[in-house]
């Protein structure tokens, strides 16, 4: 990924994008600004939005202090894109139309299911594959 040589707001911004924005995309925002505070703009967003955010995301991430069981799944918007420096799609089910001005990409996280493992082990190493990833993320975008 090439982070932009400079951003459009004066702080960088990462809208975070996954099918139902109810599981992934809403723990990398909420990691993303416990780990990033103020130096950076969280968003996230659904390309086809659920009706509530996944109980276990919201569990695994109150563990470690992060609290998103309050938020509500919303629709990807052509304006959450063009406000963004960047737009992380994860998973690969996510389908998103790109707009110009906007850097993408996508982030093929961890799928424990796939090894047999569910229920709150598998969202523990969803959410620890996803905060090693905004944490790379954030010092990419915060150091120049």
């Amino acid at each position: 990924m090439s982070i932009p040589v400079s951003f459009k707001a004066d702080k960088p911004s990462v809208l975070f994008v996954c099918v139902k924005n109810g599981g992934k995309s809403q723990m990398a925002a909420g990691l993303m600004d416990k780990v990033a505070g103020d130096s950076v703009t969280t968003a996230s967003a659904g390309s086809k939005p659920g009706s509530s955010v996944n109980a276990l995301s919201a569990e695994v991430l109150a563990e470690v202090g992060v609290d998103i069981s309050q938020n509500v799944p919303r629709q990807i918007t052509r304006e959450d894109q063009e406000k963004a420096d960047l737009v992380v799609i994860l998973g690969a089910e996510a389908q998103v139309d790109e707009v110009e001005g906007t850097l993408y990409e996508r982030w093929e996280t961890d799928e424990p299911s796939e090894r047999g493992i569910d229920g709150i082990e598998r969202m523990r190493l969803v959410r620890d594959d996803i905060l090693e990833r905004v944490t790379t993320l954030h010092t990419t975008l915060t150091t120049r």
